[in-house]
């Protein structure tokens, strides 16, 4: 799937974004003022973009309770990170405090408003699916990591592992360590991982079997923007579902599982 200009233009009118600027601006919450109230209003900026978003994709992945769901997956964290006392200590690369915790909690709130797209995609129930990753929000250390969400599964027969990752700015990357970490899991256990990255920006989803990355994979590249780390510019190819689309067939992924 590539994403041309006109499909752009329709993702971004669908969410009521003008142009590609305002979309990052809005996005990135850069249009809110820094004044008294700014952590709340980042926090309602990612609930906003959850409405927008659950207005325009497939109507089996809406959430019909969403104000329920930011309130437990948005202003609940917030609350557990002020209680703990986190907030002064969430200083991260070229960023303040507020705007650390801000990344961090939209891309929670994003990997887990599409969990059940991917239990959906891959036709296995909720209920089976093991939940691991960025959970303990009392922790200092995982508020010093990308926030994700791993997924594991067994489906006919065959165990799954699904890192569901984000992006809102157009740049979409998965951090090298995560590539080794799959070749390994899959040569002592045989256990697939498919890195789900949603980018928000263009409105599309790609699939990534990062077992199968080579270790001298052309599209490993450094990044300013991730602290200098190595990682794995993920290929337009691998981008299999616009979120304005009807959800995917697996058999559309090319998964080979």
């Amino acid at each position: 799937m590539t994403t041309q200009p006109s499909r752009l233009r329709e993702y971004h009118h669908s969410i009521g974004l003008t142009s590609p600027a305002a979309a990052k601006s809005y996005l990135a919450g850069e249009d809110l003022s820094h004044e008294v109230g700014y952590m709340d209003a980042l926090n309602r900026r990612i609930c906003e973009v959850l409405f927008r978003i659950n207005k325009v994709v497939d109507r089996r992945v809406r959430r019909a309770d969403l104000q329920g769901f930011c309130e437990h997956n948005i202003f609940r964290p917030y609350r557990i990170v002020g209680h703990e006392g986190l907030l002064p200590r969430l200083t991260s690369f070229e960023q303040r405090a507020e705007d650390a915790l801000f990344s961090w909690l939209r891309g929670y709130a994003i990997c887990r408003y599409f969990m059940p797209a991917v239990s959906r995609i891959f036709s296995v129930p909720h209920a089976s699916i093991s939940q691991s990753g960025n959970s303990d929000l009392k922790n200092f250390e995982t508020f010093r990591q990308t926030p994700e969400v791993e997924l594991e599964f067994n489906r006919e027969g065959k165990w799954l592992r699904i890192v569901l990752q984000s992006g809102f700015q157009g740049i979409n990357d998965i951090k090298e360590h995560k590539v080794r970490d799959a070749r390994r899991l899959f040569e002592e256990r045989g256990i697939k991982t498919i890195c789900a990255h949603i980018d928000i920006y263009n409105g599309q989803m790609a699939f990534v079997p990062l077992d199968q990355i080579a270790e001298n994979d052309a599209h490993f590249v450094t990044r300013h923007q991730m602290e200098w780390q190595s990682v794995l510019s993920i290929d337009q190819n691998y981008f299999k579902w616009a979120l304005i689309d009807a959800l995917p067939q697996l058999e559309e992924l090319e998964l080979g599982i």
